[in-house]
C-alpha cells in the first residue's frame, strides 16, 4: 500500500471537512454540536436518548469526532491527521488505522470524562483520534533523537515531547479563536495518546502476525 492509498484517513478527512461545510451553509452547526456532541454529564442521565433529539450518549464520542467549532480547528487536524495517517496507513493498514481511530476517539472522551463527569461544556472535535495517531507515530516511525531523562528512555521522551508540542499549538489555536484556554479538550488529547501508547505495539503485531 502506498502512502497516498490510504481510504481511511481520506474518508475521515473527507467526511469532517464536508460536514463542517454543510453545517456552516445550513446553520445547523449549534443544533449538531447539542446533538451528536461529547457531554461528560450524560453519562449515567441519559444513555438512550429520546428520539429525535441526541444520539444515544455511548455514540457521541465517534460522532463528535466528525464536528468541529471552526475553520483553524479544522484546518488544522485536518493537516496533521492527513499528514500523519497517511504515512501511517500504509505499513498499518485500513482495518488496524481504523481501530486506532476510533479507539484514539473514545479513550479522549473517557479521559475528559475522568476529568469532569458533571461538565456541560460540549467536547468536539477529531484530537483525541489525531492523538492516537501522533503516539503511534512518535514511538514506531520518528527517527528523531532525544536524550534519557533519569529512568525515562530517549524513545519516551521524544513520545512526550511531541503530546506537549501537539497539545501546547492546540492551546495557541484556542487563544487564536478566541475561545481560551477553556476551548481546548486537554484531557482528550491525553487519553488519545495514551491510546496510541498503549496500541502501538499490539497492531504491528496484528499487522504483521506470521511473518
Amino acid at each position: 500500500m502506498s502512502r497516498q492509498n490510504a481510504p481511511v484517513v481520506t474518508g475521515f478527512a473527507l467526511a469532517c471537512v464536508l460536514l463542517f461545510v454543510i453545517l456552516s451553509i445550513t446553520g445547523y452547526q449549534p443544533q449538531a454540536f447539542v446533538g451528536a456532541g461529547f457531554i461528560p454529564a450524560r453519562f449515567g442521565s441519559e444513555l438512550i436518548a429520546p428520539p429525535g433529539t441526541m444520539l444515544p450518549f455511548f455514540l457521541t464520542p465517534l460522532s463528535s469526532a466528525f464536528l468541529h467549532g471552526g475553520v483553524l480547528h479544522l484546518a488544522f487536524n485536518m493537516m496533521v491527521l492527513l499528514f500523519l495517517g497517511r504515512q501511517l496507513e500504509a505499513p498499518f493498514g485500513s482495518g488496524p488505522m481504523a481501530l486506532l481511530l476510533v479507539v484514539g476517539a473514545y479513550a479522549g472522551s473517557f479521559a475528559q470524562w475522568a476529568a469532569d463527569p458533571a461538565s456541560t461544556t460540549i467536547v468536539v472535535g477529531a484530537s483525541g483520534a489525531i492523538s492516537a495517531l501522533i503516539a503511534v507515530y512518535a514511538l514506531i516511525f520518528s527517527r528523531s533523537q532525544a536524550q534519557a531523562i533519569g529512568p525515562i528512555s530517549g524513545h519516551w521522551v521524544r513520545a512526550l515531547w511531541l503530546a506537549a508540542a501537539w497539545i501546547g499549538l492546540q492551546l495557541l489555536i484556542g487563544l487564536a479563536g478566541g475561545g481560551g484556554f477553556g476551548a481546548i479538550a486537554i484531557w482528550a488529547h491525553v487519553g488519545g495518546f495514551l491510546a496510541g501508547l498503549l496500541l502501538a505495539r499490539p497492531l504491528l503485531r496484528w499487522r504483521f502476525k506470521g511473518r
